[in-house]
């Protein structure tokens, strides 16, 4: 009776094996087959023929959740490091010291767009474009064909997007690199490229030009009437009293007699200049300097924004103009980089959802020029460019961690800490907005008024405040930061960031910061909720919390909360 049992236990054996031999050799056959027929082939490339990089960062793991939102990955989500492993754990990808293989590097991290003619750009360029194109123009570290602003969007660019943007920026060029990146400029400043070397697709739409490795494509965008532009991100800077002397050194001068500050901002941004000076009707043109220095402003100047076509007040003296930042990028702190040396001294950057963490580490990255990195993953903000959001947050390569974590554990995961601080009443407008709308939109009157809202002030408000007295607990070492604060003051309140993070600063770097201090995520003001969103019950919730936190924050011996936080 055996004899039959043992013979039926052996075939089962070899049947299994024989069927796990199988599968094996079906998954191989189906990979092979699979690599075949694939479009895409990564050839050994010529080290002589590549084009010198721009500083860009390494890599990061992996393209497939760039649409997914804020709070996408958590720490829980990574791969979590095993004890006493040191900087071998977590997901990070080591600078490369091979030219050869950074550029092996950038053309894996823009995946690799597939070679074949049907999805390759045609040669003969489409007209259905709205600027004229202009040709295929080398841009690399030696040859910089543009040098204003820059825009990322790894999912959606295409040649419509920054062609509106640069015309809303005040330029008059428009080059798109890499299939993801707008770069922005008023003259071309390199020689030419053969137009094979522009054969990248745009990465929201077929059939258009989109550079190449250290090449750009670009439009010359549709001219608009003088006094007709729209420009963003122009501010007013403040009055100015200046010397005769100091004035006639500046590079470009114009006189009209209609001058406006509009016209005069118009044209100091064609001339790529970041500061126009204006005293009807009398306009100069410079670079941001110490010059404009708060201790030089006008007494009396309030220092508030004037519309673009004011004619400003202290016009009739001799020695005092009207100061304008124009939408032109200061190039000094355009370049960002991770790390050069991983440090194991990690720097959270903590905030309540809603309080400013993407402007701060916007301004963390320009004063520093350093990549910030983040707890989670918002594949929104890694497609403008937050090139540290794909990178594991333990990585020790960025110089400070965006997280809303308040949980002990969490906290006392961080050496030490930027708590940035911002009123609740706005902070929880700002998230709501969010929310509802994305990083730049806002809320409707009929989203207002359900019953989302008061559930979300319930939810939110009090961890509002648990989000301040956890890191105030637990804390190792911290720097506070209110966002009003900043807003109010900010070069001194970047100063105090900068020592803290032990980063030494140029005042170049730091005036560079102050000119483009909104970047491409600040949500306009002007569309509000037409009535007041907060009940008195929820001011009466509110109030309380704000109280608490203002004198826990003295009890730590920090300054308390600003005075327009305080319930009156």
């Amino acid at each position: 009776m055996l004899a039959p049992h043992y013979r039926l236990h052996c075939f089962l054996k070899r049947a299994q094996m024989l069927l796990l031999c199988l599968g094996i050799a079906y998954l191989m056959a189906g990979s092979i087959l699979l690599l075949q027929r694939s479009s895409i082939r990564v050839a050994q490339p010529n080290l002589a023929s590549l084009p010198p990089l721009l500083s860009l960062a390494a890599p990061p793991t992996a393209l497939r959740n760039a649409g997914l939102g804020i709070r996408a990955r958590s720490r829980w989500a990574a791969i979590q490091p095993v004890s006493g492993g040191g900087a071998k754990a977590g997901r990070h990808w080591p600078a490369s010291q091979s030219l050869g293989v950074q550029h092996l590097h950038l053309r894996w991290f823009h995946s690799l767009l597939p070679d074949s003619p049907e999805q390759r750009v045609s040669l003969h360029r489409n007209s259905r474009h709205k600027g004229t194109y202009m040709g295929c123009f080398l841009h690399n570290a030696s040859d910089r064909a543009l040098g204003g602003t820059m825009l990322y969007d790894l999912r959606k660019m295409t040649s419509s997007l920054c062609q509106d943007t640069c015309s809303e920026s005040g330029y008059q060029f428009a080059g798109l690199e890499y299939g993801a990146e707008c770069h922005c400029g008023n003259r071309i400043s390199s020689p030419r490229a053969p137009e094979e070397d522009c054969s990248l697709v745009c990465r929201g739409e077929r059939g258009s030009p989109c550079g190449g490795v250290g090449r750009l494509s670009i439009y010359k965008v549709e001219e608009q009437l003088p006094g007709h532009r729209k420009f963003r991100n122009v501010h007013y800077r403040g009055c100015f009293k200046l010397q005769k002397s100091t004035i006639s050194t500046f590079p470009i001068y114009s006189f009209q007699p209609n001058l406006t500050t509009q016209s005069c901002i118009e044209i100091c941004t064609d001339k790529e200049l970041t500061l126009a000076v204006f005293r009807k009707p009398h306009c100069f043109c410079t670079w941001t300097s110490s010059l404009f220095s708060l201790n030089q402003q006008c007494v009396g100047d309030t220092g508030l924004n004037h519309t673009s076509n004011s004619t400003p007040t202290a016009a009739s003296e001799h020695d005092h103009y009207q100061v304008y930042h124009t939408p032109v990028l200061d190039s000094r702190c355009k370049e960002r980089m991770f790390l050069p040396q991983r440090t194991s001294s990690l720097v959270a950057l903590s905030s309540f959802p809603g309080a400013g963490n993407t402007w701060v580490r916007h301004l963390i990255e320009l004063v520093t020029g350093y990549y910030t990195g983040s707890f989670y993953f918002d594949g929104t903000l890694y497609n403008r460019g937050f090139k540290g959001e794909k990178d594991y947050w333990k990585s020790g390569r960025s110089i400070s961690v965006k997280t809303h974590e308040s949980g002990q554990k969490e906290i006392e995961m961080f050496d030490s800490a930027i708590l940035l601080i911002r009123n609740p009443y706005h902070s929880l407008v700002a998230e709501f907005n969010r929310k509802c709308a994305g990083h730049l939109g806002h809320a409707t009157d009929a989203q207002w008024k359900s019953k989302e809202w008061p559930e979300f002030v319930s939810s939110y408000a009090p961890w509002w405040a648990s989000h301040a007295l956890s890191w105030l607990k637990f804390g190792r070492r911290l720097l506070v930061v209110h966002y009003e604060e900043l807003q109010n003051a900010l070069l001194p309140q970047l100063s105090h960031i900068t020592a803290f993070l032990n980063v030494s600063m140029t005042e170049e770097r730091l005036l560079c910061a102050q000119s483009n201090q909104d970047g491409h995520f600040k949500r306009s003001g002007a569309q509000r909720p037409s009535f007041d969103p907060f009940t008195p019950d929820m001011r009466q919730m509110i109030d309380p919390f704000i109280n608490t936190v203002d004198q826990a924050l003295q009890s730590r011996n920090f300054s308390g909360l600003p005075q327009e936080y305080l319930p009156r």
